[in-house]
Order: structure tokens, then C-alpha cells, then sequence
């Protein structure tokens, strides 16, 4: 079964969640957390969304996000695909981190 389209709007804000496989672990270290900030404030940059809030719990985080334009796609899979390629490469494993795509939530539109 294909997996259902994702729409997105320009000028909208999210609730954006993802959780570690089998609800593992997606921070083992200090480190691990500072390196997610650092690509969160990356994908801020690259894709021009705009990060309100985050939470890091041990096992999933959630995040506020703006995205001026419709792109939340290309960002959440840009952090995904290199946060799992870190992760791995940092503690010698290979695999998911997650459990799943990202989930998002639309909060609101203006």
C-alpha cells in the first residue's frame, strides 16, 4: 500500500515528531543531542524553515516549525537521512534510527 501524500503549505507552522526504533535510544551522549541541534540550526539555514521549539526526550524529540515555503519534506528528510548516517558512523552500527518517517502535525496556517 503506498504511503499517503504529504501536503504541505507555505506560511505554516507543524508539530513535528520522530522516535527511535522500537523505541530505542536516539541520544546516547551529550554530544549526540548537540550534534542534532547543530543540523537542526543547518536545515534551518539550508531550507529556510524556522525552528520555534524542540524537546529532546532519550527516545524521540518533537520540534515547533515555520515553513515560509512549502518544503518541510526536503528538510525532515535531509535530517533523518544524515542524523541516522552520524549516528551510526559515531557508534559503530548500522541500520534505521527511526522508527519511521517523520510525523507532522499542521498546527496553522496564516
Amino acid at each position: 500500500m503506498a504511503r499517503p501524500l504529504r501536503i504541505e503549505y507555505s506560511n505554516a507552522w507543524y508539530h513535528v515528531m520522530n522516535r527511535g526504533l522500537s523505541h530505542e535510544d536516539i541520544y546516547f551522549t551529550r554530544e549526540d543531542r548537540y550534534l542534532f541541534l547543530a543540523l537542526l540550526a543547518d536545515i534551518s539555514e539550508r531550507f529556510h524553515i524556522q525552528i520555534h521549539a524542540y524537546c529532546l526526550m532519550s527516545n524521540h524529540y518533537h520540534l515547533l516549525v515555520h515553513t515560509p515555503l512549502p518544503n518541510l519534506q526536503r528538510a525532515m528528510g535531509h535530517l533523518g537521512s544524515v542524523d541516522t548516517q552520524r549516528f551510526n558512523r559515531l557508534h559503530d552500527r548500522d541500520g534505521p534510527l527511526f522508527t519511521e518517517r517523520y510525523k507532522s502535525k499542521l498546527a496553522a496556517i496564516f
